[in-house]
């Protein structure tokens, strides 16, 4: 089965991310532009947390009103869970929801990579498995 390798080769590379001192307000606003659902928080190079429109759903039904403009450092998520480019897809889905997340950093060499969503890898895997089901259907009908 594909990887995360194949499945960034399909979707791309480019990866919007924000630096720590970013305000949510500023976040939110990359978010709404870009069109994701989380940004990677990098300190230069490093990959230092991420953040989600989970984290900030959260946020706001734990605190209720709080100021836009804390730092994102404050709020991210930095318990990370991530795979390297090899790591299979279906290895990918198993850790996405064992651990109750959406977004997933791939590293190679402890460098950002690329980040899969859930719907990225769900894609994915329905895709093979039509795949396989039109292959056993050829070789079951004699076409193969």
């Amino acid at each position: 089965m594909a990887t995360a390798a194949d499945l960034l080769k399909k979707k791309g590379t480019k990866v919007y991310s924000i630096p720590p001192d970013t305000t949510i307000r500023e976040a939110l606003q990359v978010m709404a532009e870009k069109d994701v659902g989380a940004l990677p928080v990098m300190d230069g190079e490093d990959l230092v947390g991420i953040f989600s429109e989970r984290d900030f759903a959260r946020l706001l039904a734990k605190e209720g009103a709080f100021p836009l403009d804390t730092s994102i450092s404050d709020v991210m998520t930095k318990k990370l869970f991530t795979v390297n480019p090899s790591a299979s897809i279906e290895d990918c889905m198993q850790l996405m929801t064992d651990k109750h997340i959406r977004h997933l950093p791939i590293l190679d060499n402890e460098k950002m990579a690329g980040l899969i969503s859930i719907g990225d890898v769900v894609k994915a895997i329905i895709s093979y498995q039509k795949d396989f089901i039109n292959q056993l259907e050829s070789y079951i009908s004699g076409r193969w």
